[in-house]
């Protein structure tokens, strides 16, 4: 990323509003779905077992979804992508709570990972062409309005159950309008050539050396990948089980329950409102650094918690610290691919659904044999080893004449 902020375009603030909007309806169909984990498992009579193994669809599929975005959009550019999948993401969320037996919830299940997947890749895509040309940290406020979405849709939650609504009516009246946001919103976002030249023409004087590999391509976004990873152990356990652990361990009101998980994104949200200028100050490996150890904080509070307002001042806790790894995890990939391809992006955020798959299979299998207070303690542990990871985040000083560590496809 250069050093000094550039001018943006009328363009490029076009562009910005649009990838603001695909991370608001994004956030808003995630926090959506989840916070009615607890009420799809009753609704279908589900074991936690058979409630682990539904969740496991999700990411699995989301995981296939990031590949198939990473090699569409190197030729087609993300938005493309977006237009597609990210109706197709509200719609399955529709679906799911219109199932009316598991078979056709896990058919549901298995349309939204396909269409969470394609989203996360492209609109990180989107969100670091606009990073490269502003020339300065902006990704953060990206995932700051996925969080204010997500506090919505956990609000939003919240006032459907004290209204007595049912599941389809409750997916309905948000993601309707939101599927119609994103099909408006896709019109501005920068198309393949913008995309492809914004990211080649910021890093035009990097030297002819810097489009070729230097060793194994995984090898510079290894961190990256591991810490995603970590983070999305942590996050999953907080967005499949949190509902389920203020309902069966605290035996908390279903108007309470889904405060667990709008807490974790309140503060996720506050804090990534400044992370932008944290990471201009401090740099991106002081603020993961920072963040890996407040995670691990909030995670022994959820843990040790022995009331409903400690587990969610808990709760809120882990948000600060996780808020910040993944919209650095996805920044410092975009270093890593100065062509603009977008395949470095789509590699780290498979690792986000990695995460997801450990979190959901390891708190749920734990839970099931040990009580989700046990099962909480894995995600702390994870959590504390985002903090040696976060070297890794440090922009390369190397002379740009001679850097080539770089991913290709």
């Amino acid at each position: 990323m250069p050093a000094e902020d550039t001018v943006p375009t009328s363009r490029d603030r076009q562009a910005r509003l649009a990838t603001f909007a695909v991370f608001f309806v994004q956030g808003l169909t995630f926090a959506t779905l989840l916070t009615q984990v607890a009420a799809l498992q009753k609704k279908h009579g589900l074991s936690d077992g058979e409630l682990t193994i539904l969740l496991l669809v999700v990411p699995v599929i989301a995981g296939a979804g990031s590949a198939l975005a990473g090699a569409a959009a190197s030729r087609w550019g993300s938005r493309l992508i977006l237009r597609l999948v990210q109706p197709l993401a509200c719609a399955a969320v529709v679906l799911a709570g219109l199932a009316p037996n598991v078979p056709m919830l896990v058919a549901a299940n298995v349309l939204f990972g396909l269409g969470l997947g394609g989203v996360d890749a492209g609109m990180n895509m989107q969100g670091v062409a606009v990073e490269r040309e502003y020339g300065r940290a902006v990704l953060t406020g990206f995932h700051a309005l996925w969080s204010v979405a997500a506090v919505v849709g956990s609000l939003w939650a919240s006032a459907a159950a004290t209204l007595g609504l049912g599941l389809p009516v409750t997916f309905a009246i948000a993601l309707v309008p939101a599927a119609a946001l994103a099909v408006l919103s896709s019109l501005w976002l920068y198309r393949p050539e913008e995309e492809h030249r914004v990211s080649a023409a910021r890093d035009a004087g990097a030297g002819a050396g810097a489009g070729r590999p230097a060793g194994a391509a995984w090898r510079p976004i290894i961190p990256l990948c591991l810490a995603m990873a970590f983070l999305y152990v942590g996050d999953s356990s907080v967005s499949n089980f949190g509902t389920v652990f203020m309902d069966k361990v605290l035996h908390a009101s279903a108007t309470v329950i889904p405060l667990a998980l709008g807490a974790y994104q309140l503060t996720t949200f506050l804090v990534r409102v400044g992370g932008d200028f944290a990471v201009r100050r401090w740099g991106p490996a002081a603020i993961v650094r920072a963040g890996g150890s407040v995670a691990t904080l909030g995670f022994v509070a959820i843990v040790a918690a022995p009331t409903v307002p400690l587990a969610i001042a808990g709760f809120a806790l882990t948000g600060i610290g996780l808020s910040v790894v993944a919209p650095q995890s996805f920044s410092a990939a975009g270093r890593l691919d100065p062509a603009g391809t977008g395949v470095a992006i789509a590699r780290v955020n498979m690792f986000n659904y990695v995460g997801f798959i450990v979190g959901a299979a390891l708190v749920g299998g734990l839970a099931d044999a040990s009580g989700f207070r046990v099962a909480f303690a894995a995600p702390l542990v994870l959590a504390a080893a985002v903090i040696l990871l976060a070297r890794g985040f440090q922009p390369r000083t190397a002379d740009p004449a001679t850097a080539t560590t770089v991913v290709t496809p």
